[in-house]
């Protein structure tokens, strides 16, 4: 029996090779001698630069920016052979560089995402591909515009703050001083969802809990967005805020598109070609996906469905495994999921859960591999 295991990584607790790793031990505890062929996955989040990296003999370059809040962080990307640049914009801007009970979307700037490429810049970078998945923020891209040389004014003519809140006082945008180098940059960005700027699918309003927003914060977060999509279009730039994928890392998308003149990509698409995964679909009679948390944004671009498509297009049948499920789930069945199995034992306070999380994928993964078994020896002994 041949068994693919492809995962993205769980947020804050695993990464993807060690979801992978975890879910492998798990199976083989029932299946020891089935082949298992592990492929982390990464969605334009997390472990999307070091895949690209390892693969194509890049290095490493770090840098130190400002993280979402303001203070200091060292944010790393990769310099590939050709002269691409491959960054997360996490690695500046991430949801795990904000403690939960400091987490504040009404502040978070991407501003450190845009020194970061500024740096590549510099050393005379003309490509960058830029993961934006893992965001703890929801300005639109403003502060990234900022760090680029951007000038965000008010009414005064005051520069704006940072933060996504900041955004309902936008006036006008001055490019005059923005980095020359920009000129002959072509930038792609790996999107994690598809979802449009603002809206009830919009960032704030899917996204925005989940980075320390209330219901009332929800709803001005996605007014300032609006609006700042108003201004720059009356300044004669492009309006995309409706373009899948806008909404993306609280709207980085869309001032990456329409600012920047960025591509947009559905990062887990091109992981899927990048990692080769299709071919290793051949042979195999299962396929076992997963992310930290798996609910009804999952079908907006996600790795696990990502994965189901590829794997679907060979006949190979998926399973799920989360952390956690969100009650509308079972609407990912439709998607063609075999299951979806939460992983999470227990009630527990967050650091607990987190710190548990390699044991209880690996204790799922042997339950879900006792009742794939089941079903097998049923399956045979009913056609006899």
């Amino acid at each position: 029996m041949k068994i693919v295991i492809a995962p993205d990584s769980f947020k804050e607790s695993l990464s993807a090779k060690q979801a992978a790793a975890a879910i492998r031990r798990g199976f083989a505890a029932v299946f020891p001698r089935a082949a298992y062929v592990c492929v982390p996955m990464a969605d334009g989040g997390e472990g999307t630069a070091a895949a690209v990296v390892a693969s194509a003999g890049g290095e490493w370059v770090s840098v130190a920016v400002d993280g979402p809040l303001g203070a200091a962080v060292t944010a790393r990307y990769g310099l590939l052979p050709d002269g691409t640049a491959v960054m997360e914009m996490a690695e500046a801007s991430g949801l795990h560089l904000v403690p939960p009970a400091e987490r504040n979307p009404l502040l978070t700037s991407t501003y450190g995402t845009g020194q970061m490429m500024a740096d590549a810049l510099r050393r005379g970078v003309r490509r960058i591909m830029l993961g934006i998945g893992g965001s703890a923020t929801n300005d639109g891209g403003a502060g990234m515009l900022q760090a680029l040389g951007f000038r965000l004014l008010d009414q005064s003519g005051a520069e704006l703050p940072r933060g996504g809140a900041a955004l309902a006082g936008l006036a006008a945008i001055d490019c005059s001083a923005a980095l020359p180098e920009l000129a002959d940059c072509r930038i792609v960005a790996a999107c994690d969802v598809d979802n449009p700027l603002c809206g009830d699918l919009g960032a704030s309003a899917v996204f925005g809990p989940q980075k320390g927003a209330d219901a009332a914060q929800v709803r001005r977060l996605d007014a300032a967005l609006a609006h700042y999509a108003d201004v720059l279009a009356a300044s004669g730039l492009p309006d995309c805020r409706a373009e899948a994928g806008s909404g993306a890392a609280g709207g980085l998308g869309f001032g990456l598109r329409t600012v920047l003149a960025a591509e947009l990509r559905r990062g887990v698409d091109w992981m899927v070609a990048a990692t080769g995964l299709a071919e290793q679909f051949a042979g195999a009679d299962l396929v076992i996906t997963g992310e930290g948390r798996m609910d009804g944004q999952t079908a907006f671009g996600k790795v696990p469905l990502g994965v189901l498509a590829a794997a679907q297009a060979q006949g190979v049948p998926v399973i799920a495994l989360a952390g956690s499920v969100g009650p509308d789930v079972g609407e990912l069945a439709a998607h063609g999921f075999c299951a979806v199995f939460p992983s999470v034992a227990r009630a527990a306070d967050l650091a607990e859960v987190l710190a548990e999380a390699e044991a209880q994928l690996e204790r799922t993964a042997r339950q879900v591999a006792a009742v794939w078994r089941l079903g097998r020896e049923q399956g045979r002994k009913a056609a006899v």
